[in-house]
């Protein structure tokens, strides 16, 4: 029997506390998506026995009900008409959802954001960096070589330089010009400056306004101190970055905008960054590695176990390169007969860090999930957790959780058998090279990965968005076949595949007008773009987010993926043909990533355009 889809809307609707409950409504190819203001206030159990209704499941905010391809659009018509809710896009239900997050929730996904981008980045050097530091201390002569010199220069450069790399994914995702980002993240680590991990060898200060103080605070003081290895405080001064250009672009005349904003951001984001920003951050440093020493000395594993637990917190702060000083400290005193005891604990987050990434990667259908998460895992054995943590554990939450919970119980075994370590700088599998009892470390690690990566597979769940996308992208794409514009020379097929709609409806006012010439537009379902007709390329776009081509009857034809992408400069385009080619119909001749236009902020309908449709008699539009 055929759903009824009014019926099947009214007992959603019954089910989700009211009209005032729900802040956004949209759908996709087989989910109603909803933001939910109060998720306390939806009955999902309920919602689950409802007629048609094929799941229920709650991700990044939003509450997706799965009703299937080719109903779900009919049942969201009948709920607009049951709420009075207006049609709302994936990506304003997304907003919606985002702004009901909590605030940890909000800080989360923006890590997330600005890591995943850079995975491929910091999982080889990861990798590499784990592989040369387990050779260089298995073989204490290959350290010496050249070949491990530059190895070391290779694995390094990434964590060298991820302050530079941070910023320009940060200033991408909170909507700042990304150049401008990295000279914020280059300054934060210029060669003027003391290396931040040297910095217990001390570090001059520069007073840019003499000795004016406010309370114990020097006013203008300036720390000279790099700030390699961290993270927080450069996404904090990339955030405020984006805040000022933003703001400057507002209110500073067009004319003068070019040169005033640039010099302005940058200045006032790296004075603030470095008179406040930095030295607040150095000043929670501080206290983090005073509670740490203090807690690790507290008996009977109690100290260990809450700095196992929280060690991985470090590492996102990018507090984890300071502990070095805890650790000479240790190997120089009596009291704890020369041995570094810190070392274990660090293993044991590591090594469970390791064992949550790893839970994530075996049990993720997703290929691209499972690609990131396995190499991954292996660089966290190796004692390089970055990658895991910024790119897998963090960004899905609860494997984090499990693997603090994994550390601290192997940090509080550390603790209770004596375990210690006769130098620092190595954790994981390398660090037996150091550790005093090898196997009673082995039985930590076990202990530390085994926990965590058991608890992962049993409360992480992966997101269906993932899998759904990934099915999209290995299904064979072919080009279309039906033309969108006809004249009497000839017609236009359809260039890219997706949802045609009218002119009128092109979120660019040139285009709505047709100032160019007739056109559609067409809501693209995937990223490529195929020749209309057999003919010729006349023009490209050095940002490849364009491409005019006229075909062997005359036709001249604008194919404009996206609104304002020129301002993308080519990132997430590639052209494939290049201008004087000769092309067939249904050739591909550009490809686009859809994610990266909407991340970006702009709108990735596809604007097609018969750009000399004033030189025909008759020019029909398929809409």
């Amino acid at each position: 029997m055929a759903l009824n889809y009014r019926k099947c809307a009214e007992d959603i609707y019954s089910h989700l506390g009211g009209k005032e409950n729900i802040a956004s409504a949209a759908h996709c190819a087989t989910r109603l998506r909803l933001a939910i203001v109060d998720s306390s206030k939806v009955d999902e159990k309920a919602l689950e026995n409802v007629e048609g209704v094929k799941g229920v499941f709650t991700s990044n905010g939003q509450l997706q009900l799965i009703i299937g391809t080719g109903t779900v659009n009919k049942v969201y018509d009948e709920f607009l008409s049951i709420t009075g809710l207006t049609a709302a896009s994936k990506d304003d239900v997304k907003a919606a959802a985002a702004a009901n997050m909590s605030l940890p929730k909000r800080l989360v996904k923006s890590l997330g954001d600005v890591f995943v981008p850079i995975l491929p980045a910091i999982v080889a050097s990861g990798l590499l960096m784990g592989i040369v530091e387990a050779l260089g201390k298995a073989v204490p002569g290959f350290s010496k070589t050249d070949w491990y010199l530059f190895l070391d220069m290779v694995a390094n450069t990434a964590f060298a330089y991820l302050p530079v790399i941070v910023a320009i994914s940060a200033a991408r995702v909170f909507g700042g010009n990304i150049f401008l980002g990295a000279v914020v993240g280059l300054a934060m680590i210029h060669s003027s400056l003391k290396n931040g991990w040297s910095a217990a060898e001390g570090y001059n200060v520069w007073y840019l306004f003499g000795h004016i103080k406010i309370g114990n605070y020097t006013l203008g003081q300036i720390n000279v101190l790099g700030y390699q290895g961290h993270v927080i405080p450069i996404m904090i001064a990339v955030w405020v970055m984006c805040r000022i250009e933003s703001w400057l672009h507002k209110h500073v005349p067009e004319m003068l905008d070019l040169f005033i904003t640039p010099l302005t951001t940058v200045f006032v984001t790296l004075l603030l960054t470095f008179t406040i920003i930095g030295p607040l951050f150095s000043t929670a440093e501080t206290y983090v590695l005073a509670a740490a020493r203090w807690l690790i000395t507290i008996g009977y594993g109690i100290g260990a176990l809450v700095m196992g637990a929280i060690y991985p917190v470090t590492v996102v702060m990018g507090l984890h390169h300071m502990y070095n000083v805890i650790e000479a400290g240790l190997l120089a005193s009596k009291e704890f007969n020369n041995l570094n005891i810190w070392m274990p604990i660090a293993s044991a987050a590591n090594f469970a860090q390791f064992g949550a990434c790893l839970a994530v990667g075996i049990k993720a259908k997703s290929k691209r999930t499972k690609a990131i998460a396995i190499p991954s895992s292996i660089s966290a054995a190796l004692g390089i957790t970055e990658p895991a943590i910024f790119g897998v554990n963090m960004r899905f939450t609860k494997p984090f959780i499990c693997g603090m919970i994994g550390g601290a119980v192997g940090a509080m075994f550390g603790s209770w058998v004596g375990l210690g370590a006769g130098a620092y700088g190595v954790t994981g599998i390398p660090g037996y090279l150091t550790i005093n009892n090898p196997i009673t470390y082995t039985i930590l690690l076990a202990i530390s990965g085994t926990i965590a990566f058991v608890l992962t597979s049993m409360v992480w769940k992966e997101n269906p968005d993932d899998i759904e996308r990934e099915k999209k992208l290995e299904m064979p794409i072919t080009a279309p076949i039906e033309a969108v514009i006809h004249t009497e020379d000839g017609e236009v097929i359809q260039p890219v595949n997706g949802e045609v709609i009218t002119a009128g409806d092109i979120p660019d006012p040139m285009f709505a007008a047709e100032n160019m010439g007739p056109g559609v537009g067409i809501k693209p379902s995937d990223g490529n773009v195929f020749a209309p007709f057999e003919g010729e390329v006349i023009m490209t776009f050095p940002t490849f987010h364009a491409i005019g081509l006229r075909s062997t009857n005359g036709l001249e034809v604008l194919i404009h993926v996206g609104v304002d992408t020129v301002n993308m400069q080519g990132e997430g385009f590639e052209c494939l043909v290049k201008q004087g080619d000769k092309v067939t119909a249904g050739q591909k001749i550009l490809t686009f990533d859809i994610d990266k236009i909407e991340e970006a902020g702009y709108s990735s309908v596809v604007i097609v355009v018969l750009t000399n449709g004033a030189s025909y008699k008759t020019v029909n539009k398929l809409i």
